[in-house]
């Protein structure tokens, strides 16, 4: 099983939770992240990466020999087009920074993904939470979409989320992140399980 994790610390937490679980379970693990603090969980395999560009070639280089993919967060969708060698000195004018886009690693995993894959991603959404998340789901080719309302997955412990696969939504009260990870684990199971 390969993770997916970025920097957006709360998705880092629900990352983590979901490698500790599928850990416990028996599989092989191997969580990509970029910097963190977190301790990585008992029993899996840390890679650690600095930037969407470094992200995506692990996630690529990772994915032939997994059975599933879960990525909790992404990578920003910008990043600064030069960076300075030395601190930008405060001058008189304003400051103009020309951002270029990131990689987007579920396409490019959509393009080179094994039949048997089973992917799953996350969507923050401020609205149309489902419409969105069902929209994103379409455009990767995920079989799986965790969405999570923002702010309300941000305020504490408990995250709130609607599961959207093919056959339509789960709504899910929110619960502590571990016990979110156990409820997407069943349903990457059953997923992987309908695949073989």
């Amino acid at each position: 099983v390969l993770y997916l994790y970025q920097q957006a610390f709360q998705f880092l937490r629900m990352g983590y939770a979901g490698a500790e679980g599928e850990a416990r379970r028996g599989a092989t693990v191997v969580l990509i992240s970029g910097p963190s603090a977190l301790e990585p969980p008992a029993g899996v395999s840390l890679q650690r990466v600095r930037g969407a560009r470094e992200m995506e070639a692990a996630v690529l280089g990772a994915i032939p020999q997994a059975d599933a993919l879960l990525m909790a967060a992404a990578v920003a969708d910008y990043r600064p087009a030069d960076v300075a060698e030395q601190k930008i000195k405060k001058g008189e004018e304003d400051l103009v920074l020309r951002l270029v886009r990131n990689p987007d690693i579920l396409l490019s995993v959509r393009e080179h993904r094994p039949a048997t894959l089973v992917t799953v991603g996350w969507a923050a959404e401020t609205e149309d939470l489902v419409a969105n998340g069902r929209g994103k789901l379409e455009r990767k080719a995920l079989d799986l979409l965790v969405a999570n309302p923002v702010p309300q997955s941000f305020a504490g412990d408990d995250v709130q989320a609607t599961l959207i696969h093919a056959q339509g939504e789960t709504p899910l009260e929110a619960m502590p992140k571990q016990a979110l990870a156990e409820r997407i684990l069943d349903e990457v199971e059953r997923l992987w399980r309908e695949r073989r």
